[in-house]
């Protein structure tokens, strides 16, 4: 009987310091979100997000933005736009960004696109692969608040100069929205911290 209290009872423990380091990680991602800085880099770098047919979805609207204002303050002299298409046949998500950003008054001449990543780690792959023909070194990585910490540990892995860049405003609004993407984010980034596991 004493066997099986202190098995239940070291159990008990290990699941509190999963939960814990749940917590913890939680926390960190949101902290990480929500105090970044914004110094000057060569070019935005806008990882994808889910197209509408030829219009960006809400959370690919706010990207889009927040890297046009960064053009436009000069805190940036180019815009990369990140993400491939769902099916053959579809309007590929950079490009896509990179038509709505032109509408806002941006020079085609300093936006690239890559248009055949579906992951984060394949936006930045990809994105750094193109951006070296063109003498960008540095990067504003402009995604959502909770999606930051992973996307930056990944850029900084593949050897990028990068800074957070957090939209100011999410699509997450609401508590249900905002917890569920918080839960996934958390766990995908535990996955990549731990294992390398890519997504």
């Amino acid at each position: 009987m004493l066997y099986l209290r202190l098995m239940l009872k070291g159990f008990l423990l290990a699941v509190s310091l999963l939960l814990l380091g749940f917590a913890y990680a939680a926390w960190s991602i949101v902290d990480f979100g929500n105090n970044a800085s914004e110094p000057q880099a060569d070019a935005a770098l806008v990882l994808g997000a889910a197209a509408w047919g030829n219009r960006p979805s809400p959370v690919f609207r706010e990207r889009i933005n927040h890297a046009v204002k960064l053009y436009k303050s000069g805190k940036v002299h180019w815009i990369i736009f990140t993400g491939g298409t769902p099916e053959p046949g579809y309007p590929a998500e950079a490009d896509v960004g990179r038509e709505f950003a032109a509408k806002q008054g941006v020079p085609m001449r300093v936006m690239l696109a890559e248009n055949q990543s579906r992951t984060t780690w394949q936006n930045l792959e990809n994105a750094r692969n193109l951006s070296g023909q063109f003498g960008i070194h540095s990067f504003l990585l402009v995604s959502d608040p909770l999606h930051m910490r992973r996307s930056v540990l990944m850029a900084t892995d593949l050897g990028l100069q990068a800074h957070a860049a957090p939209t100011l405003s999410s699509r997450y609004r609401t508590w249900n929205s905002w917890s569920r993407f918080l839960l996934r984010e958390t766990w995908l980034y535990i996955g990549y911290r731990v294992f390398r596991q890519l997504s």
